[in-house]
């Protein structure tokens, strides 16, 4: 049940917590990221498996807590003012802290200015000094009690160290001190501050105290729900979750957090599900109530779900995603296309950091690459711009490379795999890897020979280039560097079960070294009990020991697994030599179909002196 909400209520985390105001002056790096840490959502929501805040369930909007501005006391600029406060900045720009953060520290102190406390606090946290920088931040807030900023910072000292007491103290005094309307975001950001502290029982204990005045809001038995489910006490889980419904019936996040607490996926359902009833509307809900009838294996109930969703939001992206995804699934490529380029569009009309399409407009490419639209498939990989992950970006470029092969334009493909320039050594080996390949499927073997023979001596060891050099080679008919290279693949990489099976498969065409052939195979096939090539090779050299049962279901096994039109040359000869001219037959037909120019089956015909 954790996993499942974790997903579900990530947009609702993000749409929940504010992020505190920024620092008025530079702040290091350290202060940054202790300013996150102390105001914004964080991973270790998900990791705990608790909902996060919902926007829906905050009585107060979603920035930060309102809180009078701070009062600034009328200090004279002296000139040994500003000559004291240039010269420790200086050095403190030369590499020395200390001297600089005393200096800040002491004019704090004389002048009761905030903004010296703030700066000695951005001196201590980038030397990276917890100790004097929780001194200067208990300054900042003595001179400036108002400050948010000053409380945040201390509170994401405070939560770390074994005494909880003094962070209590804050806490209290901060929630005690806002306006009602600012008190629930602070809640949470509390809730995250505490969210990776180990001590469950500690924080549960924490958190029932500083929340017991406010029992009449929702977001304090929101919190106290997922404290206690952290907590494995799911009957106080349970109990705070209704009562935070009881305050506001129509809280989404609230059955949200019952249905995570209930301890079991027909439970959720069930919760979730009246509550729909009520609340047809309600977008989170449904959407998690779709999610966890995947996990329930009710696929056709969550697309159900899925689709009324995209009735009132045709253009929410999650929706659209998980409406491609669960068709790409079923192998229903219309719909997963239709669904997929959608979303493509709605996130070209609404530009989103946190969503990178490069996924999606690969599988789209797949897509028309299945139904023989080589155009559409290069034009949808054209438009990851590498601005996202770059193995997706280069593995793009690779395709379209193929692409752009596959249409017979061999030198324009290896003239835009030559424009490639990956400073990774392992993505450039790629390049290589895909170039040979070009030149092996356009005929030119040679060629592709020699590119992998220079690319092995320029990446030495790398396994995918050892791997098709052998096949090369064997093409070649250099059958002892093929055997050679197939062994420096076992070492280089002793879980590579396509070496194991291509030397196998290598000896069983030949006929040769069958028990060794056959060791061979069935230490692939143990790797990869289910891969048809592997179950193929298997059955292949079962035929050449002359088992033509186990070969035949072998065969059929892998038939089954995968429609190639190589397995099915095999298994029509098994057939063939059992009798069955007419199985036989019917097989390699089935095989012309699908390949009419496949080499096998060519070979097979001829050394059968049979014509179809």
């Amino acid at each position: 049940m954790k996993n499942a909400f974790a997903i579900v209520t990530l947009s609702a985390l993000l749409s929940a917590c504010a992020t505190a105001p920024q620092l008025a002056s530079p702040v290091s790096t350290a202060a940054a990221d202790a300013t996150k840490a102390a105001s914004t959502p964080d991973s270790a929501a998900a990791r705990e498996g608790q909902p996060a805040p919902a926007a829906e369930t905050l009585t107060a909007s979603t920035d930060a807590p309102a809180v009078p501005e701070v009062v600034l006391p009328k200090v004279e600029l002296t000139s040994e003012l500003v000559y004291r406060i240039t010269k420790a900045e200086l050095e403190f720009k030369q590499g020395n802290w200390q001297g600089p953060y005393i200096t800040m520290l002491a004019l704090a102190q004389q002048t009761r200015d905030p903004r010296l406390a703030q700066r000695a606090t951005e001196m201590a946290m980038t030397a990276k000094q917890g100790p004097e920088a929780l001194s200067a931040i208990r300054l900042w807030r003595a001179l400036a009690p108002e400050s948010d900023e000053a409380i945040q910072l201390q509170l994401g000292f405070l939560v770390n160290n074994p005494d909880l007491r003094e962070a209590e103290q804050v806490f209290a005094l901060r929630l005690k001190q806002l306006p009602a309307k600012s008190r629930p975001l602070a809640m949470f950001q509390m809730q995250q501050l505490l969210l990776h502290l180990k001590d469950k029982a500690a924080t549960f204990a924490l958190q029932e105290r500083v929340l017991a005045p406010y029992d009449d809001m929702l977001e304090s038995h929101l919190i106290m729900a997922q404290s206690a489910f952290a907590l494995n006490d799911a009957p106080r889980a349970y109990a705070e979750a209704e009562r935070a419904l009881a305050i506001k019936a129509d809280s989404e996040l609230a059955v949200l957090t019952k249905a995570q607490v209930s301890g079991s996926l027909d439970k959720a359902l069930a919760v979730l599900s009246d509550f729909l009833v009520k609340h047809p509307h309600a977008h989170e809900v449904r959407a998690a109530y779709a999610r966890i009838l995947i996990d329930a294996k009710q696929v056709d109930a969550a697309r159900e779900q899925f689709l009324t969703l995209l009735k009132d939001q045709p253009d929410n992206l999650a929706t659209l995603y998980s409406l491609g995804a669960m068709a790409m699934q079923s192998n229903d490529l219309v719909s997963a296309e239709k669904y997929l380029s959608r979303y493509v569009d709605v996130l070209a009309q609404q530009p989103n950091d946190e969503r990178d399409p490069a996924k999606v407009l690969i599988i789209l490419s797949q897509i028309a690459e299945h139904r023989g639209d080589l155009a559409a498939a290069y034009n949808w990989l054209e438009q990851i711009d590498g601005s996202g992950d770059d193995k997706e970006y280069l593995a793009a470029r690779l395709k379209m490379a193929q692409l752009t092969a596959r249409q017979g334009k061999i030198d324009e493909a290896r003239a835009q795999l030559a424009e490639l320039k990956p400073s990774d050594q392992n993505d450039l080996a790629q390049v290589f890897l895909v170039d040979a390949q070009l030149l092996r499927d356009a005929g030119d073997v040679l060629t592709a020979f020699v590119v992998l023979e220079n690319a092995n001596k320029r990446f030495p060891g790398n396994p995918d280039l050892l791997y098709e050099f052998a096949l090369l080679a064997e093409k070649l008919g250099q059958m002892e560097l093929m055997e050679k290279t197939l062994r420096q693949v076992m070492i280089a990489a002793p879980d590579n079960q396509q070496a194991y099976n291509a030397l196998g498969y290598s000896l069983a065409e030949r006929n040769e070294r069958l028990p060794e052939a056959y060791s061979l195979i069935d230490k692939a096939l143990k790797m990869a009990p289910g891969d048809p090539y592997i179950m193929d090779s298997m059955g292949w050299v079962q035929f050449r020991m002359g088992n033509l049962d186990e070969a035949e279901s072998m065969l059929r096994r892998a038939y089954a697994a995968r429609n190639d039109a190589e397995i099915a040359v095999h298994l029509g000869e098994v057939l063939f030599v059992k009798g069955d001219q007419a199985g036989a037959r019917k097989l390699w037909q089935e095989a012309q179909r699908k390949d009419p120019q496949n080499d096998v089956l060519k070979s097979t015909l001829a050394r059968l002196k049979q014509s179809l």
